[in-house]
């Protein structure tokens, strides 16, 4: 017998937290539009908005969240690259961080921190819509925190 568990798009009486970094906030600000939008669209109505200063900070303030109860946390951050090796070291730790805290706490952390080349590209992925990056974060946090529920009942 094969079970199949896939966690429902439903995200009625989920808690979810939604950190967001406020380096490049003219383009993280879109995404936690986005992010906000896509979470009312899917019926949660308990939600926690953190800002924090950076893709750096992201993964602690997301563990704080995890920890207070939230079913799942969407990161939202904007790395772009500029001149020096420290892009390379933002987007890979901040990445790393988060993954770890997932790992950690058990609770689904979706990544929608932006690692582009060129601000054109971050201003693509955070217009309205589908090709928003931080609503896809949710569709992916939603869907992973109703799995591991479902698994868990099982």
């Amino acid at each position: 017998m094969t079970r199949v568990i896939e966690g429902s798009s439903d995200g009625t009486g989920l808690h979810i937290g939604v950190v967001a970094a406020r380096w490049n906030q003219d383009i993280t600000d879109r995404l936690v539009e986005g992010a906000l939008a896509r979470l009312t669209e899917r019926g949660v109505t308990d939600i926690t908005l953190v800002r924090v200063s950076g893709a750096l900070e992201l993964a602690l303030a997301a563990k704080r969240l995890a920890h207070h109860g939230c079913d799942a946390v969407i990161a939202i951050g904007t790395v772009v690259k500029g001149e020096t090796d420290h892009y390379d070291i933002v987007v890979n730790e901040s990445a790393r961080g988060l993954n770890l805290v997932s790992l950690e706490t058990g609770t689904p952390i979706t990544n929608a921190v932006l690692a582009v080349h060129d601000y054109t590209h971050a201003v693509e992925r955070a217009g309205r819509g589908d090709s928003n990056k931080g609503a896809e974060a949710v569709d992916a946090a939603i869907s992973t925190a109703n799995a591991l529920r479902e698994l868990e009942s099982n």
